[in-house]
């Protein structure tokens, strides 16, 4: 006899298949191997006392608060630690309970629905502003295609160009400005065979530049403000291009002055809601998520993010994540202030594990090696 402890992120369907369990078993058996953890907040005691020894009646439990079962408070926190079996179990015997456990039971089912990507697609970025916080970014029209097709050939899928720096503190310019700045290497592209060999995005929200990128190619629009400008779903709308909608809790200059949330994850999430909302009141069907990185948020918010990226995966959209060479990884570690790039990858692998379908980075080439050999360690 040989025991072996195998990890929990292995493929567990594929382990099952190479024993020889039958089609039916498997299924089942896959289902009793996934763990969910389920934060469910403010939720009526009554409720809680009657999801709890439903809880446990099919295996599963809930963390409660002492005094939760004498009623001491009208309103409890609660932890639902069930495998995706008893959950699915669980979210169709709720559909019966009161106290607002019918629409819980609805929420466990989206959750049920979610599923993580299986692939992460690098997008490249180049940056035509002269104060993007890593140089490296930065181009000149002169550089700009054999940079761009360096990155191709190093696994980039997608290109992101912009002319605007949104950088903690950084000033807005002209919409004129920031065309001009990006024009040049656009009209390079226009007509070039690069434009089929990756997709290409314009970093803006600006309304004249996107539509200037669109007619010559793209397809992308990155959007930092979120959708916010009316005209610009309209151009979007327009050319059926992708937006990637991006929560940021302020402006690029005030963002980082002590952001502050009551609950990072739902005030989030509740944006991405009304936001795809408008996006699909406008016509736009094709959307990207962003839970914007080091945009209005505190170290501990940017690592919650990344940590629970599963939570928004429930809204059914890719999600992105963009933590190349942030500031962040100086907190964490002061001594990287000149060298970010392993912090970077630890930040986006971490990502990429917990949902995220697109990572937007300076360095293609490491990301496009690390992602693959992170592939191949789930076997």
């Amino acid at each position: 006899m040989v025991i072996e402890q195998l990890s929990t992120d292995i493929n567990i369907i594929d382990c099952l298949k190479k024993l020889g369990v039958d089609g039916g078993g498997v299924s089942i058996m896959a289902s009793k191997a996934q763990i969910y953890l389920i934060s469910i907040k403010a939720l009526h005691v009554g409720a809680a006392n009657i999801l709890k020894q439903d809880a446990l009646s099919i295996g599963a439990d809930l963390a409660v608060p002492k005094g939760t079962v004498t009623a001491s408070e009208k309103h409890v926190d609660t932890l639902l630690i069930a495998t995706k079996k008893q959950l699915q179990l669980l979210s169709r015997k709720e559909l019966a309970q009161p106290f607002g456990l019918k629409d819980l039971a609805r929420q466990l089912q989206m959750i049920l629905k979610a599923k993580k990507p299986d692939h992460c697609a690098v997008m490249g970025v180049l940056n035509a502003n002269d104060d993007s916080f890593y140089a490296q970014s930065r181009f000149n029209a002169a550089e700009a295609l054999q940079r761009i097709e360096r990155m191709i050939d190093d696994g980039a899928e997608i290109i992101d160009i912009g002319g605007v720096s949104s950088r903690p503190g950084s000033e807005a310019v002209s919409a004129e400005e920031e065309l001009a700045r990006v024009k040049p290497v656009i009209d390079l592209l226009d007509g070039s065979a690069l434009l089929e060999k990756a997709r290409f995005s314009i970093d803006t929200y600006e309304p004249i530049v996107a539509r200037y990128a669109l007619e010559r190619g793209f397809h992308i629009i990155n959007d930092i403000t979120g959708l916010e400008n009316d005209a610009l779903c309209e151009v979007i709308a327009e050319f059926g291009a992708q937006a990637v909608i991006m929560h940021m809790q302020g402006t690029p200059k005030t963002m980082q002055k002590n952001p502050q949330y009551d609950d990072l994850l739902d005030e989030i999430y509740r944006f991405f809601e009304a936001r795809i909302a408008k996006a699909e009141r406008f016509g736009i069907d094709d959307i990207v998520l962003d839970v914007g990185i080091g945009f209005g948020k505190s170290l501990q918010d940017n690592l919650k993010l990344i940590t629970n990226l599963e939570h928004f995966l429930r809204l059914n959209r890719p999600l992105l994540v963009g933590a190349s060479r942030k500031g962040m990884i100086d907190k964490i570690d002061p001594s990287a202030v000149s060298e970010r790039l392993g912090g970077t990858l630890a930040l986006h692998l971490a990502a990429a594990k917990n949902g995220a379908a697109i990572v937007r980075v300076h360095d293609v080439q490491e990301h496009a090696q690390a992602l693959k050999v992170q592939k191949a360690l789930i076997v």
